[in-house]
């Protein structure tokens, strides 16, 4: 037995050399094709098929080739798990992670580490240091804008609530406390409910919508709130659901997160009056850019910001950000 198992340590210590001595001959020859595993924490929500645009759009520029690959459902933690531990297999020259957990990714990006696969970590944190760079939105300061707005709103009185997304989930977090401690800096605002959590996906979050009004609703039908805030798309749209269902679109001031074609329809019509926006597009391009500097031995920034926009009626048809709330995924992921 004790044979075995040091033919076993032997086994993995020679991989991890083989993998360390195959990322060092990437960083000593530029011109050598690497490959970028970039695994999503979902592959179904519009936000990351805008982060695939934007790692095919890099992976062209740069000649590189990427593998877009992860789970369907963004509470799979397993399934990302396991995808993580594949590619460590291959032998990818890096990986562009976005964890659906900031705890139970820990594991598999030490690996990685150990060897000697460097990761990059994309929108959500990682309760690690493991990793080259952080390339996120400031969600905290992105929570802040849809509170401050939703005061606004309100006119700085009255009964708001969050629909929480899925807990594990970093960025989401940050943005609900965002929102929170902007709410508490306006003393005439009551938040009535802020610990229901939505889930991975639209349907769940629309029944947790449903529940969270009926649970509010007076006996005579009218709603006692006020306003109400959702920190990511698959939350916003299954609120919006919700409130169209019962008769209260429009009606409650609502700031949702990120963007899609049905939630763009409802910031035009006024059935969402704001939309914190990030830059999936920008994030998945700095995401494999920044992974190929670093293997190329170029040096890069620890924390890559990529920006936070608060969208509005008033704004949505300027320019730039007609391009966040409508990018051209198409042109990269279609040709």
């Amino acid at each position: 037995m004790r044979i075995a198992a040091g033919a076993a340590l032997a086994a993995v210590l020679l991989l991890a050399a083989c993998q360390r001595e195959k990322t060092a001959e990437d960083q000593a020859r530029p011109d050598r094709r690497l490959v970028i595993a970039v695994i999503p924490k979902g592959t179904t929500h519009e936000f990351w098929k805008t982060v695939h645009a934007g790692a095919v759009k890099a992976s062209r520029e740069l000649g590189v080739d990427i593998i877009w690959k992860g789970p369907l459902k963004e509470d799979d933690r397993e399934a990302q798990i396991k995808v993580v531990e594949d590619f460590l297999s291959r032998g990818v020259s890096g990986i562009v992670l976005a964890p659906l957990d900031d705890t139970a990714l820990r594991a598999p990006v030490r690996n990685a580490a150990h060897s000697g696969i460097p990761v990059v970590i994309i929108d959500s944190g990682l309760k690690s240091g493991d990793y080259t760079s952080f390339v996120a939105t400031d969600n905290l300061k992105g929570g802040e804008l849809a509170g401050e707005r939703l005061a606004e709103l309100v006119g700085e009185s009255g009964k708001v609530m969050m629909l929480r997304y899925m807990e594990g989930s970093a960025s989401t977090g940050n943005r609900e406390q965002g929102f929170l401690a902007a709410i508490a800096r306006h003393p005439g605002i009551t938040v009535v409910s802020s610990n229901q959590y939505g889930g991975a996906t639209t349907e769940s979050a629309y029944q947790a919508s449903e529940n969270l009004l009926a649970r509010l609703k007076a006996p005579d039908g009218s709603i006692g709130v006020d306003g109400v805030f959702c920190p990511n798309e698959s939350s916003t749209f299954g609120m919006l659901r919700a409130l169209q269902d019962g008769g209260l679109a429009g009606k409650v001031r609502f700031v949702g997160f990120d963007s899609s074609t049905k939630l763009v329809e409802a910031l035009q019509n006024g059935e969402i009056d704001a939309l914190v926006m990030q830059n999936p597009m920008l994030m998945g391009y700095l995401g494999v850019k920044t992974m190929v500097l670093h293997l190329r031995t170029e040096p890069v920034e620890k924390r890559i910001d990529t920006g936070v926009t608060l969208v509005t009626r008033a704004n949505m048809s300027e320019p730039g950000i007609k391009e966040l709330l409508e990018p051209d995924n198409a042109k990269w992921l279609n040709e």
